[in-house]
């Protein structure tokens, strides 16, 4: 791991986003809450939250940060075609938080996946990337 004892708290935020795509009858699927295995967002929100949470855990050289904050979000879009994941992360510390929102996307996309398999055959995860990442000097 890196050394970061030497540098400074401070505020910082990342947001990550990404995309799953779905045939439009999975999407009118998930809407409906027919998916068997349940509330597919609902669901999906969670794992990424948690998946957040444990990304020191998933990923060997990463610290492990307590977040102060993490929220993922999903957008169907009008063509129907796809759910877009954002996910933003929050916290004060010495090193950034862009790795927890990526997971957060990452983990979200997989478990449509999972929730979805058996009825749509060619979803596609694509397009995870980092949207932005902040920093600010905490005030007192």
């Amino acid at each position: 791991m890196v050394d970061v004892s030497h540098k400074p708290f401070m505020l910082r935020e990342a947001v990550a986003r990404g995309e799953i795509r779905l045939q439009k009858e999975t999407i009118r699927l998930i809407e409906s809450q027919a998916v068997a295995k349940g509330n597919v967002l609902a669901v999906a929100r969670l794992a990424g939250i948690m998946a957040a949470k444990k990304t020191g855990e998933l990923i060997p050289l990463c610290h492990s940060l307590p977040l102060t904050h993490c929220e993922v979000n999903f957008e169907i879009p009008k063509t129907r075609d796809r759910i877009i994941i954002t996910a933003a992360a929050k916290i004060a510390a010495q090193t950034g938080i862009e790795m927890e929102a990526l997971t957060a996307v990452s983990v979200a996309a997989l478990t449509i996946y999972d929730m979805c398999k058996a009825v749509d055959k060619k979803m596609r995860i694509m397009d995870v990337e980092l949207v932005s990442k902040t920093k600010r000097i905490l005030s007192s």
